[in-house]
């Protein structure tokens, strides 16, 4: 009789041991020779040696096909325990699985380039109007680079940019203050990590999010790094930010032209980018557009009125659009 304990790493123990511990339970009863006692993410177990060294192995089996569909069943279970193996992926391309166990992966052409250009480009610039699926995009490949190995963290930024908002009205301190604007990036993150996981790697730092203003001074290695929303950026801010850069690190600059928030006498710091590096080698420049769009249908319909809109008032200039005169008349 021997005893061992298992530690299950890099996945919510919740999720392996199911509602009401059922997947616990049921792998009690494939293993009756052994005692089997989980606490947190430990598994403590008690028996006989040739039974344990079976049993480690499976439960390894099971721990990584958690870790990599963020989700189990009673069959899959089933199927590993009794040497069929973990089920074959039935899609391809897949970059992430979310915490539901939904493939995430490239869902249009310019998607798929995003994805490619991951794996050639130290640096790419993802540009597109909203619902094109560039920041979602952008935080499955960093995902997948932290689970496969190959960052040690992700680092996530936006610039605060007041958008009709002044932060000095915002109610609490800084922190609460700031985390409204990176939401988004937080909302993404929370689809594709179970949430026990994720606070954990918060607070050891393996993923980190703050405003573009705490990156000064920083130099950012073995990591993904991710500027969202950089169409707000002033040139020295995205200077400062892709001048960060260290070893064994990418970056994912991603904007949309046509949202930029910043004062009307203000350069955006993308647009000056794109046209100083558009050339330069090592850097990939993926360009979507509203085919791209992955959201609601009405998405791609607001788009394109607005760009209609826009168009319009570029044609008859900003003093002479109908609703301009009306105005006036008045």
């Amino acid at each position: 009789m021997i005893e061992k304990h298992i530690v299950l790493e890099d996945i919510d123990p919740v999720v392996f041991y199911g509602v009401g511990n059922g997947h616990l339970q049921m792998i009690k009863s494939l293993f009756p020779k052994l005692r089997v006692v989980a606490r947190g993410n430990v598994i403590k177990v008690l028996g006989d040696e040739e039974e344990m060294v079976k049993f480690e192995e499976n439960i390894e089996l099971l721990r990584r096909h958690v870790e990599k569909y963020n989700t189990i069943s009673e069959e899959d279970i089933l199927d590993i325990v009794n040497g069929k193996g973990p089920k074959a992926d039935a899609a391809k391309d897949v970059v992430v699985y979310s915490i539901s166990g939904r493939p995430i992966k490239g869902r249009s052409e310019n998607q798929q380039l995003l994805i490619d250009a991951f794996g050639k480009s130290d640096m790419m610039f993802a540009v597109g109007p909203a619902g094109t699926g560039k920041t979602y995009l952008s935080i499955a490949l960093a995902v997948k680079a932290l689970k496969d190995k190959t960052a040690k963290k992700i680092i996530l930024s936006r610039p605060a940019v007041e958008a009709g908002e002044k932060l000095g009205f915002l109610p609490g301190d800084m922190k609460d203050k700031i985390d409204p604007y990176l939401q988004p990036l937080y909302d993404a993150l929370e689809d594709m990590i179970p949430a026990v996981k994720l606070q954990d790697m918060m607070d050891k730092h393996i993923i980190q999010i703050a405003p573009l203003a705490f990156m000064r001074g920083r130099t950012l290695s073995d990591a993904v790094v991710i500027l969202d929303e950089a169409q707000n950026t002033t040139p020295a801010q995205i200077r400062m930010f892709l001048t960060r850069m260290g070893w064994n690190t990418k970056m994912i600059i991603t904007g949309d032209m046509t949202q930029i928030d910043l004062p009307h006498a203000e350069k955006s710091g993308l647009k000056e980018a794109l046209s100083i590096l558009g050339g330069v080698e090592g850097i990939s420049v993926i360009n979507l557009t509203k085919k791209d769009i992955v959201r609601h249908k009405l998405v791609t319909r607001i788009v394109n009125a607005y760009e209609a809109y826009d168009k319009a008032r570029q044609a008859t200039g900003p003093y002479k659009h109908k609703d301009n005169e009306s105005i006036n008349k008045d």
